[in-house]
C-alpha cells in the first residue's frame, strides 16, 4: 500500500492537519486537502484586508503547504500521465500566485487561487467512488 509515491494520507499528515486520517478513504482525504487549502486562502484574505501581516503570512504558508506538500505530493506521477503532469504544473502555479499575493498584498491573486482550488475540488468531488450511503 505504501510504495515510493506518497499516499494522500501521508501527504495530509505531512502538512500537520489534525484529523483522524487513518479512517478516511484516499478520495475523501484529497477533498479534505482542497477544503483546507481553500479555508487557508480565505483566512489569508481576511488577514490581508485587516492589515495583519504575520497572520496573513501564516495562512498563506499553510495554503502553500497544502497545495505543494499535500495535493501535488499525492499525485500519482507514474500512472497519472499527462493529467498528473498538468495538475502538478497547476499546483506549482498556485503556489507561485500565493507567494506573489503574500509579497504584494494582492487580493486578486488570492481570489484566483481560490477559484482554481474550488473548480478542481468540484471536479474531484464529481468522480467520487460510489458509496453505500450518501454523506
Amino acid at each position: 500500500m505504501f510504495g515510493m509515491m506518497h499516499s494522500p494520507a501521508q501527504s495530509y499528515a505531512k502538512v500537520g492537519v489534525d484529523v483522524a486520517i487513518e479512517t478516511s478513504d484516499p478520495h475523501r482525504l484529497v477533498l479534505m486537502l482542497f477544503d483546507g487549502a481553500m479555508a487557508a486562502v480565505s483566512l489569508a484574505r481576511v488577514h490581508m484586508e485587516a492589515g495583519e501581516t504575520a497572520q496573513k503570512g501564516a495562512a498563506i504558508s499553510k495554503a502553500i503547504d497544502l497545495v505543494s506538500s499535500g495535493l501535488k505530493a499525492s499525485l500519482d506521477m507514474a500512472s497519472g500521465g499527462e493529467l498528473a503532469e498538468r495538475l502538478a504544473a497547476l499546483y506549482d502555479y498556485m503556489a507561485q500566485r500565493l507567494l506573489f499575493a503574500n509579497m504584494k498584498n494582492n487580493l486578486a491573486a488570492l481570489d484566483e487561487v481560490s477559484e482554481l482550488l474550488g473548480s478542481l475540488r468540484d471536479a474531484w468531488a464529481q468522480i467520487a467512488p460510489s458509496q453505500s450511503a450518501a454523506a
